[in-house]
């Protein structure tokens, strides 16, 4: 494989761990995810990944059962330092050495997250894990995706989501639904998709981040992307 991008910000949802149990890591899942990660390394991409927390816990969620909302993302933020734990001890399990990164002082369990820090991880040929998105509440993992994705100079931010790509509306709920190839930050907002929160799409589009969604719940897809297959949709 010649890969079309030479290095890449992986965004991760955290429900996708879960896989069918609706909650948890299932270790298969994560299994899968690290073989397929390993296989691109090995091709000479460099990996960023930012994880979300949904499967554990999202604070938007709890501020809706009376949890403060400040704590509630925070406690949001400790998923994703556990899923990330979680994926980097896969990765270790298939010989692909990794850092785990957080955006919170929380050593020993990871080194606290610097943009050049995080890139000589990568330059060493290790996956570069960053959790806590933002550090901060009232941001969401995806807004920590495109702004982790811009701070590491990636090529493009690949969203690996259980859809295979960007629909007119949610394939799931609308059999009509029709899938884009390709599609603009600004018809994205016009047409009020749910691609990503609008802060991390707009962000994407100031700083020329292009964004590549598809189903990263199919073992290969993610090296077909790299290989320049035609799946998934393109935000451009």
């Amino acid at each position: 494989m010649k890969p079309i991008y030479k290095r890449i910000l992986l965004k991760l949802s955290g429900e996708s761990l879960a896989a069918g149990q609706g909650h948890g890591i299932d270790p298969q899942r994560v299994a899968d995810y690290a073989m397929q990660i390993k296989e691109i390394v090995d091709a000479g991409v460099q990996v960023a990944i930012v994880i979300g927390g949904g499967n554990i816990f999202r604070g938007l969620s709890g501020a809706a059962r009376g949890v403060d909302r400040v704590k509630g993302d925070q406690m949001g933020m400790l998923a994703t330092v556990i899923n990330s734990l979680a994926l980097s001890s896969a990765l270790d399990a298939v010989g692909q050495p990794s850092q785990v990164f957080t955006a919170v002082s929380m050593v020993p369990i990871g080194e606290h997250y610097s943009k050049w820090r995080a890139i000589d991880a990568m330059n060493q040929g290790k996956v570069a894990i960053m959790s806590c998105g933002t550090g901060n509440p009232f941001f969401t993992t995806d807004t920590g995706s495109a702004l982790r994705g811009i701070e590491v100079e990636a090529d493009v931010m690949l969203k690996g989501t259980r859809v295979d790509g960007i629909y007119t509306a949610d394939p799931e709920k609308d059999p009509t639904a029709t899938k884009f190839d390709r599609i603009s930050y600004d018809e994205v907002y016009e047409r009020n998709l749910k691609v990503m929160d609008m802060t991390a799409t707009i962000m994407c589009k100031e700083n020329n981040l292009p964004i590549h969604v598809f189903n990263m719940d199919v073992v290969g897809n993610l090296r077909k992307v790299l290989a320049g297959e035609k799946i998934g949709t393109v935000v451009y």
